[in-house]
């Protein structure tokens, strides 16, 4: 009999889970609270409890091909980084593709998930669910928590001396929809994330005028990277990694200073970041440069206290008349259905490589997306479902409890080293370092030494071009004949949507490849004669 698994929540963790556990032969029920899947990436215009909220103009900091499911490749003709809407539209057509709906129970919250009193021998766990008003039990050998992390705000008001007596408005980000009913305002926004930085540009349209605070500053990056290309597929190549793990860590931050500050100088815009040499996530943003060169947004330091009509500021500075405070602060982690499973202590989360309770006597429950990626969370999160599936069927195995902990406090030491202690890189990990340990569990990760034998020309693919989720279906479990094909016509599916006006194709020969072979030959001609 197929070992019975309850997924929780229908959002991209949920879809993804629903069908690695169709693909390994098991009986998923994937419970959604709400009425309909996308979890995180479906608007509404209200904000409702215990459910994620964006606001309308969300579109997403990493781009198609880099965030696709590995064995289903968007369609050609959407844009490389994708609206909401867009992105939802994905994952209906992925939904359908794999016949996942028939697997969901809408409308239906759950309440608890306990241990069975065999636990010990069975690992089995009992489930109580609530759907119209009806409570319901029923046992699973899994489960598969799929809820996400952005639901409980982090509201830190005690840090905001004088916030009892501000007589503006004030909210927390997951409250914010669209742009209406702030024209005119002079409006303050604290935090220097994505949402935050969303914010403010859309806001400053049509406010009179947008403050950011932030504590610490930020890198600030732009979706288009070399020769107009989606800067992950740019970035995230194994060659670009290997690179970064060769070279000294001084090289390293050097480099990585060095090139941020190539679109504009973090430091002339009151952006540089307070430790510039964490590797913490980059804010994307493609106008929040342009808004601050014209003074629409300014840039202020930590907000010390506030007055009725005013915020002062670290810096001795005050701006006066604020109508309404964004707090952008980010989000609590929080799983009040598990009990204490799975909970943030000492500034960590006490899970094996971010999904497995280590304590547990049985490996029968596992958080899928509760993590953040210094890239694409999608390829992350299947990678994570099929290395999570594969465990629960008795294929793969984790090691002992001691050995995972010993895991879980390295790793924490590596993160407050690389990226820091702010509560907000809690999750954070380097993005190719961590697919590819997941993708070793499974047995899926590609051989590139072996392929530059087999396959040379897909050998170069892999290692100089992007780190696209296809190459985690080449070999092993889950492998799929297409995704060669896909590795290859990657380029196209990247430009296909860009060109859309019928333009001839220059014969004329790149300027810029001449002068490097120019410049490769004055090397050349200089080395020989220093020889002479």
């Amino acid at each position: 009999m197929a070992k019975k698994v309850a997924v929780i929540g229908a959002g991209v963790s949920g879809l993804a889970s629903l069908k690695c556990c169709v693909d390994e032969g098991l009986e998923p029920t994937c419970f959604e609270r709400t009425e309909d899947i996308g979890g995180l990436w479906r608007f509404k215009e209200n904000v409702e409890d215990g459910r994620a909220s964006i606001y309308q103009s969300v579109i997403s900091n990493t781009s198609k091909e880099m965030s696709c499911f590995s064995d289903f490749p968007m369609p050609e003709d959407f844009p490389n980084f994708l609206h909401n809407s867009k992105l939802l539209e994905y994952f209906r057509i992925f939904a359908k593709k794999f016949d996942l709906l028939k697997y969901i129970q809408f409308q239906t919250t759950v309440l608890s998930v306990k241990k069975h009193p065999d636990f010990a021998s069975s690992g089995q766990w009992v489930v109580v669910t609530k759907n119209n008003g009806k409570e319901q039990s029923a046992v699973f050998d899994g489960v598969m928590v799929c809820s996400g992390h952005h639901i409980l705000p982090h509201l830190p008001l005690e840090s905001f001396p004088g916030i009892q007596k501000f007589k503006g408005q004030y909210f927390h980000s997951r409250q914010y929809k669209h742009p209406e009913g702030f024209e005119k305002k002079r409006i303050l926004v604290i935090g220097i994330g994505n949402s935050a930085s969303d914010i403010a540009v859309e806001l400053c349209k049509k406010a009179a005028q947008v403050f950011i605070s932030t504590r610490h500053g930020s890198w600030v990056i732009s979706r288009i990277s070399e020769d107009g290309y989606p800067w992950d597929s740019v970035y995230h190549t194994r060659f670009k990694t290997q690179l970064r793990n060769a070279v000294p860590r001084i090289v390293v931050k050097w480099m990585m200073e060095n090139g941020m500050n190539q679109w504009f100088d973090h430091e002339n815009y009151g952006l540089i970041p307070q430790n510039k040499y964490l590797v913490k996530e980059p804010v994307v943003n493609d106008d929040l440069p342009s808004r601050i060169l014209y003074g629409a947004i300014k840039v202020k330091s930590r907000v010390k206290e506030l007055t009725e009509t005013s915020a002062i500021f670290e810096d001795g500075t005050v701006e006066e008349n604020i109508d309404i405070i964004v707090f952008a602060t980010g989000y609590t982690v929080s799983f009040p259905f598990l009990e204490d499973l799975v909970k943030v202590e000492n500034n960590m989360v006490s899970l094996y490589k971010f999904m497995f309770p280590p304590q547990l006597e049985k490996s029968t429950l596992a958080c899928i997306g509760l993590i953040q990626p210094l890239g694409s969370i999608f390829p992350t999160i299947e990678l994570q479902a099929r290395w999570v599936t594969r465990v629960f069927k008795g294929l793969c195995t984790l090691p002992s409890e001691r050995t995972m902990m010993e895991d879980i406090i390295k790793r924490n030491k590596k993160r407050i080293d690389l990226f820091g202690e702010s509560n907000s890189q809690i999750l954070q990990t380097n993005h190719i370092e961590y697919l590819d340990e997941l993708a070793v569990e499974i047995g899926v990760k590609p051989d590139i030494l072996s392929l530059l034998l087999k396959d040379p020309k897909l050998a170069v693919k892999l290692y100089f071009g992007p780190c696209n989720p296809y190459q985690y279906r080449l070999v092993g479990p889950g492998q799929w004949n297409g995704a060669r094909n896909a590795i290859f016509t990657q380029k196209r599916r990247i430009l296909k949507p860009l060109k859309t006006r019928a333009i001839k194709t220059s014969s004329t020969f790149p300027v810029s490849f001449l002068l490097k072979i120019l410049g490769l030959l004055a090397i050349v001609v200089a080395f020989f004669s220093q020889l002479q």
